[in-house]
């Protein structure tokens, strides 16, 4: 199994200067940066769409293709930090009790697993933590596919570049770090979709994309700003209270029209709520820490390499730990490369003898250590023993398909009130769908004690959505 946090003892490799790169559906930006006596000098940007998928086409073609696009730019620099498009991150939440760290790397090593919908070892994942009262942390768990991490790697090795870092240019360009960047709703305006993405308390406490919500017709983009709002909406009444009142800012990225376009619309549904809404065009003083060039234009190309080159680390690192000096060893000569049979065998010899005597010294280490922590560890099983009793992941009463079989029989029989999207968030239920009057609708939050309506839009048919606690029966209160 993964260990989501397992401490990465990878050396991190000082430069001086570096390459970002921001790949948003099939466009790819780049910048290089120079870090030179406390300041950082931009040397040369490009941004160039791309014609092949880096997913699905041969790794060989799509590293031809962006070497192409980095000569044309004059980029020679061989090391890049990436961030990667977030269509291809899952996330899931959790709150982490205070526990010791041991502890607290179980519990999110089995949150991981009811979280997300694949088995955790296909992923590369990551975690970032809000602090709550009490000394709780609200946990926002990312994870990779290991597959596409992997394809990527060997499209920029084609291209002849070693990546250092892989991270999301969401949290390079709005950071969690420092006082100032607690409780922004950050927007950014891609190619197609529109990411989200909430810090405060130290940490990024909800990370969305809204997949189509921009839509290129020729050359003319269509922003569906709306859309936009009510989804940021819905996903900051998702956050514990605690979060959700901490949230003041909205700081919004992108192309200068659509983020005005979006801009607008988020005042008409956050300002009064107490939120304030801000275009971002450029680099606040003292962003990263260090001296940028006043000139330099807002991306998350930029941002990432900034951040790396003025030592901040990302916030989830998605580049898959380098292999041991054993590992490559295997993977070189593991291919056919061993000129003859009878050097394959003095290596698989001494490997074999190498393996035993590391394990027998290992063991005898081992044993010297059970020795010590032996107590230690019989007080930890008791512990972990009252976690497995009282703690509400081992909960196998089935509470969502429970809500989802109630929430069906106070819906009519006949159809004339559907259900397009169900969301359970704690005691609270998230539903939106259609209904073909407003007779039926009613009749149906009748049944559900408790609810209300948060939105209703057209006649026939009418698209709602509507909340509701549960509690000890549907709709009820707690």
């Amino acid at each position: 199994m993964n260990n989501i946090l397992k401490i990465n003892f990878r050396k991190r490799k000082r430069l001086n200067s570096l390459l970002g790169l921001s790949l948003d559906g099939s466009r790819l930006e780049g910048v290089v940066l120079r870090r030179s006596n406390g300041s950082l000098r931009q040397l040369q940007s490009f941004s160039a769409t791309l014609s092949l998928d880096p997913l699905t086409a041969a790794p060989e073609l799509v590293g031809r293709e962006i070497r192409n696009h980095l000569e044309t730019a004059g980029v020679r620099e061989r090391y890049c930090i990436v961030g990667l498009p977030l269509k291809w991150v899952l996330t899931a939440h959790t709150e982490l009790p205070p526990l010791p760290e041991a502890d607290a790397a179980s519990l999110l090593q089995l949150e991981a697993e009811r979280g997300f919908p694949t088995d955790i070892t296909t992923l590369q994942l990551a975690d970032s933590r809000c602090a709550l009262a009490g000394d709780k942390k609200h946990v926002t768990l990312v994870g990779v596919a290991k597959t596409q991490i992997e394809s990527f790697i060997s499209v920029l090795m084609a291209a002849k570049l070693k990546p250092v870092s892989f991270s999301l240019g969401l949290t390079a360009l709005q950071s969690p770090t420092g006082e100032k960047n607690n409780g922004v709703l950050e927007l950014y305006i891609g190619e197609t979709s529109v990411g989200l993405q909430i810090t405060c308390n130290g940490g990024v406490a909800a990370l969305r994309g809204f997949e189509g919500a921009v839509e290129n017709e020729g050359s003319r983009r269509t922003l569906h700003a709306s859309a936009v709002s009510r989804e940021a909406r819905i996903t900051l009444g998702q956050l514990p209270a605690e979060l959700r009142a901490a949230v003041r800012h909205i700081r919004i990225f992108g192309p200068n029209d659509l983020a005005r376009q979006l801009a607008d619309e988020m005042e008409l549904g956050f300002e009064p709520m107490g939120l304030t809404v801000e275009v971002v065009k450029a680099y606040g003083p003292n962003e990263f820490g260090v001296e940028i060039p006043t000139d330099a234009t807002v991306s998350a190309a930029f941002s990432l390499a900034a951040r790396y080159l003025a030592d901040e680390p990302p916030v989830f690192e998605l580049l898959p730990p380098k292999p041991t000096a054993l590992e490559q060893f295997v993977a070189k000569y593991s291919s056919g490369k061993l000129r003859s049979a009878g050097a394959v065998a003095v290596v698989i010899l001494v490997i074999v003898g190498g393996i035993f005597l590391f394990q027998q010294i290992e063991l005898m280490s081992l044993n010297s250590q059970w020795n010590k922590m032996s107590q230690k560890v019989g007080d930890l099983t008791a512990v972990q023993g009252k976690i497995q009793r009282y703690q509400a992941w081992y909960d196998s009463s089935f509470r969502a398909l429970t809500i989802l079989r109630q929430l069906s029989l106070a819906f009519p029989q006949d159809g004339a009130v559907t259900a397009k999207s169900i969301t359970i968030h704690g005691n609270t239920v998230t539903c939106s769908g259609t209904a073909n009057d407003s007779r039926a609708l009613l009749q149906t939050i009748h049944q559900l004690n408790g609810a209300t309506i948060e939105q209703i839009r057209g006649a026939s048919p009418m698209q709602f959505t509507f909340d509701f606690l549960v509690g000890n029966g549907i709709g009820g209160q707690p």
